[in-house]
């Protein structure tokens, strides 16, 4: 999965580092990052790449083994020329490109970035907002408020009945593949529960047994997703939400397509079911 950047290691302590010439600046935008991208291999401008920013702050984000990722502070007022050869990239391009830990780095620096701009002001009285000086949250000086990143958590769920498993396509989205049944976890509800909640609201069907796989960080929309194995409980008829699904349904192991993606944990499941290991 995008996340399995094995033998490398992910380091996210947080520490008040300044770049230094080695270390990679992710520059973004509404559109995108700033990327170069050949034969599907992607990279990012170094700090030594960039001129007149003696006077630019930059945010330390994390590191992978021993290199460092930074991006501008989102408060600085002067503008960032960005070194010759570097294009916008949708942030689709992690899912495509490689090597794999500058993908994970990408999409997980971009997570940050749109925690970091959210909060510039205060979400209770509207100050702007200044940074902690020990730990990663934006405090407010003016009423004391203190944000931390904003995580939520969703459910992956694969049901079974048998040899078939529940399959959806999602409703007015580009993604076209058949998914599993997925949402997110509400106030006041245990991850069991939204697994329930999420399978009868989708589609009609009672479930039993559900049983946890594994989890996924998912930079995409700031969650953390949370895979469960559980079986049809009674009936099997269902009832699309079509507020939600263009279609669900019992797919035979047999007729589950093979998986031409290792990015995602939805992928890996219905990959796992289709050879006979879930």
């Amino acid at each position: 999965m995008l996340h399995d950047i094995l033998p490398k290691k992910y380091h996210v302590e947080y520490e008040d580092y300044q770049p230094e010439a080695d270390d990679f600046i992710f520059i973004f935008s509404k559109e995108g990052v700033h990327c170069r991208v050949v034969d599907d291999v992607m990279s990012f401008p170094k700090f030594a790449e960039f001129h007149d920013v003696h006077d630019v702050k930059f945010r330390y984000l994390f590191s992978i083994d021993n290199e460092r990722f930074f991006m501008p502070d989102i408060r600085n007022a002067k503008e960032i020329i960005v070194p010759e050869g570097y294009a916008i990239k949708d942030a689709g391009i992690s899912r495509i490109a490689g090597p794999k830990h500058l993908a994970f780095a990408s999409i997980t620096a971009s997570e940050l970035y749109e925690w970091y701009s959210a909060r510039r002001y205060c979400g209770r009285c509207g100050k702007e907002t200044v940074h902690a000086e020990t730990e990663r949250a934006c405090v407010c000086p003016e009423c004391g408020l203190v944000e931390y990143p904003k995580i939520s958590p969703v459910v992956i769920v694969a049901v079974t009945n048998g040899e078939s498993l529940l399959v959806t396509r999602y409703k007015d989205r580009p993604y076209r593949r058949y998914a599993l049944v997925a949402g997110f976890g509400e106030i006041g509800e245990s991850l069991e529960d939204t697994v329930r909640r999420e399978v009868f609201e989708e589609t009609g069907i009672h479930i039993k047994n559900p049983r946890y796989y594994k989890s996924q960080p998912w930079g995409f929309s700031s969650s953390l997703l949370s895979g469960f194995v559980c079986e049809l409980d009674g009936d099997p008829t269902i009832t699309v939400d079509d507020k939600e699904l263009s279609e669900a349904l019992w797919l035979p192991r047999g007729e589950v397509p093979p998986s031409d993606s290792d990015v995602a944990l939805t992928a890996e499941m219905m990959e796992m079911f289709r050879t006979g290991r879930l």
